[in-house]
């Protein structure tokens, strides 16, 4: 089969090649788009990333094609209707970094509880005390997780092992999977009341955005800290300083901040230029708070989650190849 690799890096290449023999390849390190799809106009297969713009105009150009994996979860750049229409199957990456956005929420609790950040500072400066370097233990601490998805379980079966309290908190209660897990169901208010870690793992939508906000920020338990790993709009900045200055809150670990919303994806972070995030990061006053710990948005960022990128979308190529539908959107 005849098939076309877009935005794809050296590294990649190498390893498509290598599991994709006996098949004819090409590879190209742009987008696909109006301007080079005539390039491929034979193509059975593409392979590429969210900047290729898969639209009715470019699909239409590609009179053999038969298959669409994308290198990504969301599939917004492809026109699913007309790939619908015209018979055209489309798979994605639903799945890659489960675990490890959840280990990295317990990097920043245990950063935040052992006040790990301000030892490691302290101690290259050759001093060694222990003034003001007291922290607490996880054990019998009550979790609050907002959003137990397949990000939030990983959390939850961590926070077992630390002996914490779970409750959490979803639109939709599913009975079974507390029963399995071991955690309490609560409201959205009473988990801000009871948590003394209150951890994010839901997406940023309508119904989400500013989900914490100054209307029930205070609803907070005094002396609680909060942890974001999923996106910077759930939480209203103007209320998360004031939480901080009131003493609300006694901290946070933040990898995501309020304005990176056009970041759609984390895998788009490895391929733009991280300038303007810079500058973002050092503007944004949430950073100048000596009780918070920011890191760039690299939780997903593990050498393994990147290759279950390229694992899956290799798995997605050669189920369509045997006829099997690996993770289909259509």
């Amino acid at each position: 089969m005849k098939i076309a690799f877009f935005e794809i890096k050296k590294k990649e290449e190498e390893y498509f090649r290598e599991n994709l023999k006996g098949h004819k390849l090409d590879f190209f390190s742009v987008p696909l788009n109006n301007k080079n799809a005539g390039e491929v106009k034979d193509v059975e297969m593409i392979v590429c990333f969210i900047y290729s713009q898969l639209n009715g105009e470019v699909l239409g150009k590609l009179k053999k094609l038969k298959f669409i994996a994308t290198m990504s979860t969301g599939y917004n750049h492809i026109d699913i209707e007309y790939c619908k229409k015209h018979g055209i199957k489309v798979s994605n990456v639903p799945y890659y970094g489960e675990n490890t956005v959840a280990e990295h929420t317990f990097a920043l609790i245990l950063a935040l509880s052992r006040k790990i950040y301000d030892a490691i500072d302290r101690t290259k400066k050759d001093n060694f005390s222990l003034n003001g370097l007291i922290g607490f233990d996880l054990r019998g601490k009550t979790i609050g997780v907002i959003g137990p998805g397949h990000i939030g379980q990983h959390v939850i079966r961590m926070a077992k092992g630390f002996e914490m309290n779970v409750i959490a908190y979803a639109p939709y209660k599913d009975e079974k999977l507390s029963k399995k897990l071991e955690f309490k169901w609560v409201s959205f208010d009473n988990l801000l009341k009871q948590s003394d870690i209150i951890t994010i793992h839901v997406p940023l939508n309508e119904s989400t955005k500013h989900m914490l906000n100054m209307k029930n920020i205070k609803n907070i338990k005094k002396g609680a800290y909060l942890i974001n790993t999923a996106r910077g709009g759930i939480v209203d900045t103007n209320a998360l300083l004031y939480a901080l200055n009131k003493n609300i809150l006694t901290g946070a670990g933040l990898d995501v901040l309020e304005g990176e919303e056009n970041i759609k994806e984390e895998e788009e972070l490895l391929y733009k230029e991280r300038k303007d995030l810079e500058t973002f990061l050092r503007n944004h006053l949430i950073l100048k708070d000596k009780n918070v710990i920011v890191t760039p948005h690299c939780a997903f960022y593990t050498k393994e989650a990147l290759q279950r990128i390229v694992d899956t979308t290799l798995d997605n190529v050669k189920g369509f190849l045997s006829g099997r539908g690996e993770n289909r959107v259509c």
